[in-house]
This record gives C-alpha cells, structure tokens and sequence, in this order.
C-alpha cells in the first residue's frame, strides 16, 4: 500500500488476504485534539483505505466529557464510532445522545440501567463489525467485571449464529489488566485496544490466535502538554498536591493509533500498525 507518511511502528503482519482496514484513534482532548483530528483523519482514512473508524472521545469537551458539538465534529472528520469510558459522565445535558445515537458508546460493563450503549453494529461491504466498549476495574471505580461482561455478549452472538468482526476499546488504567484481558479474547475478539493512559505504546501485535493488540492507543492532542492538558496546571497539582482543575492545553496538536487489516471471513487480523500524525 502506498502511504504518503512514515509510520511510528513497523507494521506486524500474518498470512492471509486483507479485505478490510479499521483504525482506531486515541482519546481525543480539548480543541487542539479535536483541530488535528479535523485536519489528520480524512487523509489517514484514504492512506490506508479504511472502512471504519473508532475513534474514543470522552476527553473532548476541554479535557473531560463531552457535548453535542464534539460529538458532531468528530463524526464530521470521518468517525463511524465514538467510544468513551469513565470521563463520559461529566457532561449531563449530553447524557440524552447516549440514549439517541447508538454510534456513540459508553462502556458495555457498567451496570444494568445505565443510560447508553455499549456496542454497536457497523454494516459495511463484506462485512460487519461489532464495537464494543469495555472499562477496566484496576485502580478504577469498580463496575461490573469486563471479563463477564464480553462472554454474556459473545454468548449471545453465538446463540444467534451471528460471528461478525469484533473491535474492543478497553478503557481501562492497569496495562496487566489490558493485557490479560487481550489474552482472555484473543481469538474471539478481532481487535483489542486500550484507551485511557493518553500514552501511545509501542507493544502493538498479533496474537496467536489472530487479535490485533496494543495496550494503549494514545491520544489526540497538544504537542506541548501533559497528557493532553495544560503543563503549568498539571506541574502545580504535582508539586503542591492542591487539586487545581484541569485544563486542556493548546497550541497545535497531533493524533496517535493504529491501523487494522483483517480477514473478513475468518475475523482474524492480518497486519497491525501503529502510527502518530502531525
């Protein structure tokens, strides 16, 4: 494939015929994650000749949640899915286009009358594909079990006779917990990436089984910053343990995630590559 760009992580490939391409993008933070996401994502999608875009934004809204407005603008710059995790709350007039748009996820796990969804459905041609967002527990508020939450849903499908391309966002802070829960599907998940830590990783692989994994996508945001946020706020929070708000950082941004080639009719993935835009 031809790419204009040179990409951070070499890509991992296995044998097999690509017939589809998914990216997956970091968490998105504040105006200048959103500014480069309008300006990066329309020609990564063309570069590697992606069908579907997942793209988590629950840091959108200067840094934490999000609003109408974000989630439009995200879908304007070429998002199929918004996924999220535990900041998604913040905002309560949004809470209602949890309910409305099923492309806009909230963590599948969280416990049973939580507004939202948490999968959704993507028909594309030669397949579908099934998002679905997952929250760690480790060194977080503790929902229910992930691990649980993904077999009642794979028992469904299977029960259904349904076995479509599975992507899993884990939103979730401990990389033990990512990974063991990468090795828990591996083989039943087509992709499993982790969100959350703003920090790209650089362990992105194929498992033996045939799920895509990366133990975190990074993030869209400031160049200039820490973890998406304003550098002097974030110095005065450490040094002085007073918990100043947050607030995201700007100036101009980049995006961080990865590209997925799969095999649509055995659900496996075929190469990973992980890439940084700016």
């Amino acid at each position: 494939m031809n790419r204009p760009f040179q990409s951070e992580g070499k890509a991992e490939r296995a044998a097999g015929t690509a017939c589809g391409g998914i990216l997956m993008v970091g968490d998105v933070v504040g105006e200048s994650g959103l500014a480069a996401l309008e300006s990066l994502l329309p020609a990564l999608k063309a570069d590697y000749r992606a069908a579907l875009a997942v793209v988590n934004g629950e840091n959108a809204a200067d840094g934490i949640g999000m609003t109408e407005v974000c989630a439009q603008r995200i879908f304007a710059a070429g998002a199929d899915v918004i996924t999220t995790g535990n900041h998604i709350w913040e905002k309560r007039d949004f809470l209602p286009l949890l309910d409305s748009d099923s492309r806009i996820l909230r963590p599948f796990n969280y416990p049973a009358g939580a507004v939202g969804h948490g999968s959704t459905l993507i028909e594309r041609e030669g397949f579908n594909a099934l998002v679905i967002n997952l929250q760690g527990r480790e060194y977080m508020h503790a929902i229910d079990c992930p691990f649980k939450a993904f077999d009642a849903l794979d028992e469904s499908l299977a029960l259904a006779h349904a076995r479509p391309i599975i992507i899993v966002d884990f939103h979730a802070e401990s990389a033990q917990e990512k990974e063991a829960l990468a090795f828990y599907l591996d083989g039943r998940a087509t992709v499993v990436a982790g969100t959350h830590t703003h920090v790209q990783t650089a362990d992105e692989r194929i498992l033996p089984q045939g799920t895509a994994y990366i133990t975190d996508l990074g993030m869209c945001g400031a160049r200039e910053s820490v973890i998406g946020m304003d550098m002097t706020v974030c110095l005065n929070r450490i040094k002085t343990h007073v918990p100043y708000k947050m607030e995201a950082a700007k100036g101009a941004g980049f995006i961080q995630g990865i590209a997925v080639h799969i095999d649509a009719a055995s659900g496996k993935a075929l190469s990973i590559e992980r890439w940084k835009r700016q």
